[in-house]
């Protein structure tokens, strides 16, 4: 199918945001805005967005990448991924407003992005969401941190013969390392048992009330060789909330095995690129 690149400016607290759509020549209802994560721009790492927008679009539904307030060619100041709502409402509007022909929008990111479009949901609302594709979202915690250091690194390193051989020769020294993670891991574990009544739910508490509480179909894909993602699955194991809202059946899991966290190979790319087609294709159509 023929696609058409097609670059704009739209407006954001009163700075010019620039966007970028792949859109088919024969176009379903349903857009996509890719949300991108962390200090980059729309392009992606190893050109992730920019081909995947493109496969996108091949497949008949119109791709939207931007650059937040801060980054790339945008003007303003940089924001962290708590901060860009106003930027992500801003866009659906910009992305509608131009393709007047979709009624939905499916909010797709990685990491922190996945963090954001969640986020989005808890503080704007908006009913022109149709779907969530979520990959390797941030739950980061100095808990998170410490609990999937001490299961995926240290358990591991305790059986490598390289790691018994530094200890005992005095090149290493880990008892120290792993008392701190431990008293940090305890101390933070009594400050969450207080009582939370009159306080802002935190970032990852958004996300688990969201993916608890929403309706439409969300997409979960986790890398098999990537902390990030580890972290996640070990937060969502202790959160009550999240674990029962991933059991949901609007959710819909994808795990990746040994793709780390940008899923930098072709191999990696072209499965996220499938699945998300894939789940695209069983959602309802918008009238």
């Amino acid at each position: 199918m023929k696609v058409v690149d097609d670059a704009f400016v739209f407006r954001c607290g009163g700075e010019s945001l620039l966007a970028m759509v792949c859109a088919p020549e024969v176009s379903q209802k349903i857009g996509v805005l890719i949300v991108v994560g962390g200090p980059q721009y729309r392009v992606g790492s190893h050109r992730q967005f920019l081909l995947l927008a493109r496969s996108l679009a091949a497949a008949g539904y119109p791709a939207m990448r931007f650059d937040f307030r801060g980054m790339g060619d945008s003007t303003g100041e940089l924001r962290n991924f708590e901060q860009v709502g106003e930027d992500i409402e801003m866009a659906i509007d910009a992305f509608i407003a131009r393709y007047p022909h979709i009624r939905k929008i499916v909010l797709w990111g990685l990491c922190d992005a996945a963090s954001a479009s969640l986020m989005y949901r808890y503080q704007h609302g908006d009913d022109r969401l149709a779907g969530f594709c979520l990959l390797n979202p941030w739950v980061r915690s100095e808990v998170t941190l410490a609990r999937t250091q001490i299961k995926h690194y240290y358990r591991k390193r305790l059986l490598e013969l390289a790691f018994w051989k530094k200890l005992l020769s005095g090149q290493l020294v880990i008892v120290g390392a792993l008392k701190g993670l431990m008293d940090s891991l305890l101390s933070l574990r009594k400050k969450s048992d207080k009582s939370a009544q009159g306080r802002i739910p935190s970032f990852q508490e958004q996300m688990g009330l969201v993916l608890a509480s929403e309706g439409s179909p969300i997409l979960l894909i986790l890398s098999g060789d990537d902390y990030t993602a580890k972290e996640f699955s070990e937060y969502a194991k202790a959160s009550v909330t999240m674990s029962s809202a991933l059991m949901r059946p609007n959710v819909t899991q994808c795990h990746v095995a040994e793709a780390n966290h940008t899923f930098a190979s072709v191999e990696w790319r072209r499965v996220v690129e499938m699945e998300t087609i894939a789940w695209l294709q069983k959602m309802e159509v918008p009238a």
